[in-house]
């Protein structure tokens, strides 16, 4: 199983902002080329978005469904692709000091196609896909916090 992590310069509440922002999905989330919720209560249990991942001249669409959470705290997801299967990504935000979060990513194939032929490589896949995806995370959460830091210095 493929798991990750990352430190972030914030804290949690402000991870869990862009997390909790079905808008922001395709900022953070290495793939997607579009996303839109299908529903309007992201991300409670159930809540889903369907968004296009493009390789090329091929697309493929997906839909995302939130399987769990605990605000703040945790956000498990299953990424389903018609043909491919599902598989699982689990988000974890632990406080780290005062003002930091250590995200933790896991994430393996759950169902379908990637679930029989996940081995050694799709792993290592996974892996650099979690490098990518915890680091757009990380740059958004920050620049989220720089820009309203620029935002309080004009009006101050």
């Amino acid at each position: 199983m493929a798991v990750r992590h990352q430190l972030i310069r914030r804290p949690p509440h402000a991870v869990w902002a862009v997390l909790a922002d079905p808008s922001r999905y395709g900022e953070w989330v290495v793939g997607p080329s579009t996303s839109m919720p299908l529903d309007q209560t992201w991300p409670d249990v159930g809540s889903r978005l369907r968004y296009t991942v493009r390789l090329g001249p091929w697309s493929v669409d997906g839909v995302t469904t939130v399987r769990h959470r605990e605000s703040g705290r945790e956000l498990e997801l299953e990424a389903s692709f018609k043909s491919l299967g599902t598989a699982r990504i689990f988000l974890q935000l632990r406080p780290w000091g005062e003002d930091e979060t250590l995200v933790i990513c896991d994430e393996h194939p759950l169902r379908g196609l990637g679930g029989t032929l996940h081995n050694a490589a799709s792993e290592a896949v996974f892996q650099l896909r979690h490098r990518g995806m915890l680091a757009r995370l990380a740059r958004l959460v920050e620049q989220d916090h720089a820009g309203q830091d620029h935002a309080g210095a004009r009006h101050a």
